[in-house]
């Protein structure tokens, strides 16, 4: 299907590149110092003098590319509360290694080969050294959370770590299975992706001893966030985008159940239901499938809800910035929200 187009999509691009730099590459300027100190503990934490494959394994998805996204909304929220201590570094860390660790378990699980336009560490290793240096990290990760000696911390960051683990396990049972809702769609996303998104912002504010209203704002904007982030990524698995590094229908082929799909499928008729079975359920994809899903999910307007759905989401995140500082950091997590859905446009 065409993109929707109008003045009003084209006035935001139009504003967004006069801007130097892409939203999270002026907030990653305006923490550059922070950020160095980030890299510099990474380096340091993921080395291991006995299992030299630990900081090998490590270091192909750390320097693949990445925005760094996650650990700059820790970084972000802390100085945006105004913190001025040192710990942030250290829960910044904290943050990319369990986010690090849970695509080395991911890439497993899915049997990916490729991630960011490079083989996987699994395709280049293999599936158990993928999994015990995911565990290594998520060691790593809980050593640093206590460094930074505040039980409520380590509590949100603990719980975030549980909760990935319960996404990623429900989306497992809620694969290929046609009877899957919004709502559960919705349970997976919050696990798998906004839970970290949202634990990284939330203790910024935390170590900042801001108000409660304060860190729930925090929290509140990086789960909105989250889920908005990983609506548009499902999105474009089928407009297609060069920000997923993915090819066009890749959920689809792995027989994904995202929210296009679950759309369209509770407005299907019976002949439409059938296709889904046979493509989903019983994995029997053949020559053109993919188009037919495409011309289903167009019809129901499964693709346009989607894409709303979205800017819902990313609008909702910056609603709850109003309850923060003015601030230039502020400014630049709004442009984020907005970025994270000019994709689509």
């Amino acid at each position: 299907m065409s993109r929707p187009s109008s003045g009003r999509h084209e006035e935001r691009h139009h504003v967004l590149d006069q801007k130097a730099h892409k939203p999270h590459e002026r907030l990653a300027a305006h923490l550059k110092d922070d950020l160095s100190q980030v890299d510099e503990m990474i380096r340091a934490r993921m080395a291991s003098e006995h299992a030299p494959r630990i900081p090998e394994v490590t270091a192909h998805l750390v320097d693949a590319g990445g925005k760094r996204l996650r650990p700059m909304l820790t970084l972000a929220s802390a100085r945006l509360c105004g913190y001025e201590g040192g710990h942030h570094i250290h829960l910044a860390t904290a943050v990319e290694f369990i986010h690090t660790a849970t695509l080395l378990h991911d890439d497993v699980v899915d049997e990916s080969g490729q991630r960011r336009g490079r083989p996987t560490a699994n395709l280049l290793w293999d599936n158990k050294s993928s999994v015990l240096v995911g565990d290594y990290l998520f060691a790593r990760s809980f050593q640093l959370m206590t460094e930074a000696d505040s039980l409520r911390v380590l509590q949100v960051l603990s719980n975030a770590s549980a909760t990935i683990t319960e996404g990623e396990v429900l989306q497992l049972t809620a694969a290929q299975d046609l009877g899957t809702t919004e709502d559960t769609y919705f349970k997976v996303v919050r696990g798998k992706t906004a839970a970290l998104f949202a634990a990284a912002t939330e203790v910024g504010g935390i170590l900042a001893g801001v108000s409660e209203d304060r860190i729930k704002a925090l929290h509140d904007y990086g789960d909105a966030l989250g889920i908005a982030f990983q609506v548009v990524d499902d999105l474009l698995d089928f407009w297609g985008g060069d920000a997923t590094g993915k090819n066009i229908g890749d959920d689809f082929r792995e027989r994904k159940l995202t929210l296009p799909i679950i759309k369209a499928i509770a407005r299907g008729d019976d002949e439409e239901r059938a296709f889904w079975k046979r493509t989903l359920e019983k994995n029997d994809q053949r020559d053109g499938d993919l188009e037919r899903a495409l011309e289903i999910m167009t019809a129901h307007g499964a693709l346009d809800d989607t894409r709303a759905a979205a800017l819902d989401w990313a609008a909702r995140a910056k609603a709850c910035l109003d309850a923060l500082p003015e601030d230039p950091i502020r400014d630049m997590l709004s442009d984020i929200a907005d970025y994270v859905v000019a994709r689509l446009n």
